[in-house]
Protein backbone atom coordinates (compact mmCIF):
# COMPACT_ATOMS: atom_id res chain seq x y z
CA UNK A 1 0.00 0.00 0.00
CA UNK A 2 2.95 2.39 0.86
CA UNK A 3 4.53 2.22 -2.82
CA UNK A 4 0.80 2.71 -4.42
CA UNK A 5 0.45 5.52 -2.03
CA UNK A 6 3.56 7.26 -3.02
CA UNK A 7 2.87 6.35 -6.98
CA UNK A 8 -0.07 8.52 -6.77
CA UNK A 9 1.63 10.96 -4.91
CA UNK A 10 4.38 11.41 -7.68
CA UNK A 11 1.34 10.98 -10.59
CA UNK A 12 -0.51 14.11 -8.90
CA UNK A 13 2.75 16.29 -9.05
CA UNK A 14 3.30 14.78 -12.41
CA UNK A 15 0.26 16.19 -13.47
CA UNK A 16 0.41 19.33 -11.73
CA UNK A 17 3.65 20.21 -13.47
CA UNK A 18 2.13 18.98 -16.45
CA UNK A 19 -0.80 21.57 -16.36
CA UNK A 20 -4.89 20.94 -16.88
CA UNK A 21 -4.45 20.37 -20.71
CA UNK A 22 -2.03 17.96 -20.89
CA UNK A 23 -3.86 15.25 -21.58
CA UNK A 24 -7.49 16.61 -21.63
CA UNK A 25 -7.22 16.82 -25.60
CA UNK A 26 -7.02 13.27 -25.73
CA UNK A 27 -9.47 10.46 -24.71
CA UNK A 28 -7.31 7.50 -24.47
CA UNK A 29 -8.12 3.74 -23.49
CA UNK A 30 -4.41 2.68 -22.70
CA UNK A 31 -4.16 -1.30 -22.66
CA UNK A 32 -1.15 -2.44 -19.97
CA UNK A 33 -0.62 -6.15 -20.35
CA UNK A 34 1.33 -7.54 -17.40
CA UNK A 35 1.15 -10.61 -15.05
CA UNK A 36 2.34 -9.06 -11.90
CA UNK A 37 -0.94 -7.26 -10.20
CA UNK A 38 0.90 -4.83 -8.01
CA UNK A 39 2.25 -3.61 -11.53
CA UNK A 40 -1.04 -3.25 -13.23
CA UNK A 41 -2.41 -1.45 -10.09
CA UNK A 42 0.47 0.67 -9.56
CA UNK A 43 -0.37 1.98 -13.32
CA UNK A 44 -3.85 2.49 -12.65
CA UNK A 45 -2.72 4.47 -9.81
CA UNK A 46 -0.29 6.42 -11.91
CA UNK A 47 -3.02 7.82 -14.51
CA UNK A 48 -5.82 8.33 -12.12
CA UNK A 49 -4.99 11.64 -11.93
CA UNK A 50 -6.66 12.23 -15.21
CA UNK A 51 -10.65 10.48 -15.73
CA UNK A 52 -10.20 11.01 -19.56
CA UNK A 53 -8.04 7.89 -19.65
CA UNK A 54 -9.44 4.19 -19.26
CA UNK A 55 -7.31 1.42 -18.04
CA UNK A 56 -7.96 -1.87 -19.66
CA UNK A 57 -5.76 -5.01 -18.02
CA UNK A 58 -4.34 -8.31 -19.68
CA UNK A 59 -2.08 -10.59 -17.98
CA UNK A 60 -0.27 -12.37 -20.80
CA UNK A 61 0.05 -12.48 -24.71
CA UNK A 62 -2.98 -14.39 -25.48
CA UNK A 63 -5.35 -12.24 -23.16
CA UNK A 64 -3.32 -8.90 -24.65
CA UNK A 65 -3.80 -9.77 -28.30
CA UNK A 66 -7.66 -10.50 -27.53
CA UNK A 67 -8.18 -7.62 -25.93
CA UNK A 68 -6.42 -5.68 -28.83
CA UNK A 69 -8.55 -7.30 -31.02
CA UNK A 70 -11.75 -5.79 -29.22
CA UNK A 71 -11.22 -2.95 -27.15
CA UNK A 72 -8.82 -1.40 -30.23
CA UNK A 73 -7.03 0.40 -27.64
CA UNK A 74 -5.27 3.57 -28.33
CA UNK A 75 -2.06 2.79 -26.79
CA UNK A 76 -0.48 -0.72 -25.41
CA UNK A 77 1.92 -0.52 -22.76
CA UNK A 78 3.64 -4.57 -22.47
CA UNK A 79 5.49 -6.02 -20.57
CA UNK A 80 8.34 -8.17 -21.67
CA UNK A 81 8.48 -10.30 -19.48
CA UNK A 82 4.91 -12.48 -19.94
CA UNK A 83 4.29 -15.99 -19.00
CA UNK A 84 4.39 -17.73 -22.10
CA UNK A 85 5.18 -15.87 -25.33
CA UNK A 86 7.61 -12.69 -24.52
CA UNK A 87 6.08 -8.89 -24.61
CA UNK A 88 8.13 -8.54 -27.71
CA UNK A 89 6.04 -11.88 -29.32
CA UNK A 90 2.82 -9.76 -28.93
CA UNK A 91 4.03 -6.61 -30.03
CA UNK A 92 5.33 -8.83 -33.57
CA UNK A 93 1.58 -9.76 -33.55
CA UNK A 94 -0.68 -6.45 -32.87
CA UNK A 95 1.84 -4.71 -35.17
CA UNK A 96 0.85 -7.48 -37.58
CA UNK A 97 -2.51 -6.77 -36.77
CA UNK A 98 -2.31 -2.75 -37.34
CA UNK A 99 0.70 -1.78 -38.39
CA UNK A 100 -0.32 1.88 -36.87
CA UNK A 101 -0.47 0.34 -33.29
CA UNK A 102 1.38 2.25 -30.70
CA UNK A 103 2.30 0.30 -28.03
CA UNK A 104 5.34 1.23 -25.35
CA UNK A 105 7.50 -1.86 -24.00
CA UNK A 106 7.60 -2.25 -20.02
CA UNK A 107 10.31 -4.46 -18.76
CA UNK A 108 12.60 -4.30 -15.50
CA UNK A 109 15.73 -4.55 -17.84
CA UNK A 110 17.83 -1.11 -18.64
CA UNK A 111 19.69 -2.69 -21.06
CA UNK A 112 19.90 -0.86 -23.63
CA UNK A 113 19.80 -3.78 -26.26
CA UNK A 114 16.56 -4.32 -25.09
CA UNK A 115 15.34 -0.61 -25.77
CA UNK A 116 17.32 -0.86 -29.26
CA UNK A 117 15.21 -4.10 -30.10
CA UNK A 118 11.98 -2.71 -28.50
CA UNK A 119 12.30 -0.47 -31.50
CA UNK A 120 13.27 -2.49 -34.23
CA UNK A 121 10.26 -4.29 -33.36
CA UNK A 122 7.93 -1.02 -33.51
CA UNK A 123 7.62 -0.20 -30.61
CA UNK A 124 7.54 3.46 -29.94
CA UNK A 125 7.98 4.11 -26.41
CA UNK A 126 10.74 1.79 -23.76
CA UNK A 127 10.28 2.61 -19.89
CA UNK A 128 12.33 0.79 -17.23
CA UNK A 129 10.13 -0.34 -14.68
CA UNK A 130 13.26 0.41 -11.95
CA UNK A 131 13.36 3.95 -13.66
CA UNK A 132 11.06 7.10 -12.74
CA UNK A 133 7.96 6.14 -12.36
CA UNK A 134 7.16 9.53 -14.23
CA UNK A 135 8.36 8.24 -17.74
CA UNK A 136 5.58 5.92 -17.94
CA UNK A 137 3.42 9.04 -17.64
CA UNK A 138 5.55 10.90 -20.13
CA UNK A 139 6.15 7.94 -22.59
CA UNK A 140 1.74 7.87 -22.68
CA UNK A 141 1.87 11.71 -23.26
CA UNK A 142 4.52 11.60 -26.31
CA UNK A 143 3.39 8.46 -28.03
CA UNK A 144 -0.29 9.28 -27.63
CA UNK A 145 0.82 12.33 -29.54
CA UNK A 146 2.05 10.77 -32.24
CA UNK A 147 5.74 11.02 -30.33
CA UNK A 148 8.62 8.23 -29.55
CA UNK A 149 10.02 8.07 -26.00
CA UNK A 150 13.27 7.04 -24.43
CA UNK A 151 14.20 7.78 -20.88
CA UNK A 152 17.21 10.00 -20.94
CA UNK A 153 19.65 8.01 -19.42
CA UNK A 154 18.99 4.95 -21.73
CA UNK A 155 18.76 6.74 -24.69
CA UNK A 156 22.40 8.61 -23.79
CA UNK A 157 23.86 4.71 -23.22
CA UNK A 158 22.39 3.87 -26.84
CA UNK A 159 24.15 6.73 -28.01
CA UNK A 160 27.10 7.02 -26.22
CA UNK A 161 27.59 2.94 -26.90
CA UNK A 162 29.79 2.74 -29.41
CA UNK A 163 30.79 -0.86 -30.87
CA UNK A 164 30.02 -2.11 -27.12
CA UNK A 165 26.09 -2.51 -28.52
CA UNK A 166 26.70 -4.36 -31.52
CA UNK A 167 29.51 -6.78 -29.42
CA UNK A 168 26.71 -7.57 -27.35
CA UNK A 169 26.68 -11.31 -27.94
CA UNK A 170 22.53 -11.02 -27.67
CA UNK A 171 23.09 -8.03 -30.61
CA UNK A 172 24.04 -11.49 -33.26
CA UNK A 173 20.53 -12.87 -32.98
CA UNK A 174 16.87 -11.61 -34.51
CA UNK A 175 14.02 -11.21 -32.22
CA UNK A 176 12.66 -14.57 -33.18
CA UNK A 177 15.52 -16.43 -32.20
CA UNK A 178 15.53 -13.81 -28.82
CA UNK A 179 11.84 -15.37 -28.35
CA UNK A 180 12.93 -18.91 -28.67
CA UNK A 181 16.01 -18.41 -26.77
CA UNK A 182 13.62 -16.81 -23.91
CA UNK A 183 11.20 -20.02 -24.01
CA UNK A 184 14.32 -22.04 -23.96
CA UNK A 185 15.25 -20.73 -20.27
CA UNK A 186 11.84 -20.61 -19.42
CA UNK A 187 12.26 -24.71 -19.69
CA UNK A 188 10.02 -25.03 -22.51
CA UNK A 189 10.69 -28.24 -24.89
CA UNK A 190 11.10 -27.61 -28.28
CA UNK A 191 7.68 -28.59 -29.00
CA UNK A 192 5.92 -26.47 -26.44
CA UNK A 193 8.00 -23.35 -28.05
CA UNK A 194 6.92 -24.02 -31.74
CA UNK A 195 2.79 -24.40 -30.53
CA UNK A 196 3.70 -21.21 -28.56
CA UNK A 197 5.11 -18.84 -31.44
CA UNK A 198 3.17 -20.48 -33.98
CA UNK A 199 5.77 -22.60 -35.88
CA UNK A 200 6.82 -26.16 -37.01
CA UNK A 201 8.99 -28.50 -34.79
CA UNK A 202 11.72 -28.63 -37.56
CA UNK A 203 11.87 -24.87 -37.60
CA UNK A 204 12.67 -24.07 -34.13
CA UNK A 205 14.96 -26.67 -34.07
CA UNK A 206 16.97 -25.86 -36.99
CA UNK A 207 16.66 -22.25 -35.23
CA UNK A 208 18.22 -23.45 -31.90
CA UNK A 209 21.12 -25.04 -33.92
CA UNK A 210 21.82 -21.86 -35.40
CA UNK A 211 21.75 -19.94 -32.16
CA UNK A 212 24.49 -22.22 -30.63
CA UNK A 213 26.63 -21.45 -33.83
CA UNK A 214 26.11 -17.70 -33.68
CA UNK A 215 27.04 -17.77 -30.11
CA UNK A 216 29.55 -20.35 -29.80
CA UNK A 217 27.86 -22.75 -27.41
CA UNK A 218 27.75 -26.35 -27.97
CA UNK A 219 24.72 -27.62 -26.17
CA UNK A 220 21.06 -26.84 -25.13
CA UNK A 221 21.98 -26.55 -21.75
CA UNK A 222 24.88 -23.92 -22.62
CA UNK A 223 21.74 -21.73 -24.52
CA UNK A 224 19.17 -22.21 -21.46
CA UNK A 225 22.01 -20.79 -19.32
CA UNK A 226 23.22 -18.03 -21.29
CA UNK A 227 19.61 -16.94 -21.87
CA UNK A 228 19.18 -16.78 -17.94
CA UNK A 229 22.63 -14.91 -17.48
CA UNK A 230 21.81 -12.49 -20.47
CA UNK A 231 18.60 -11.99 -17.96
CA UNK A 232 15.69 -12.71 -20.72
CA UNK A 233 14.01 -14.61 -18.06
Amino acid sequence: MDVLRGLCCIAKLFFCQLGDGAFRSMSMRILIVDDHPIVASGCRALLAGDPDIAVLEASDAESGEAAFVTEQPDICVLDINLPGVSGFELARRILARDGSARIIMFSMNDDPIFAARAIETGAKGYVSKSGDPGDLIEAIRKVGEGGVFLPSTIAQRIAFSGPGLAENRLAKLTQREIEILRLLGAGKSLSEIAWLVHSSYKTIANTSSLMRQKLGLRSSSELVRFAIESRLL
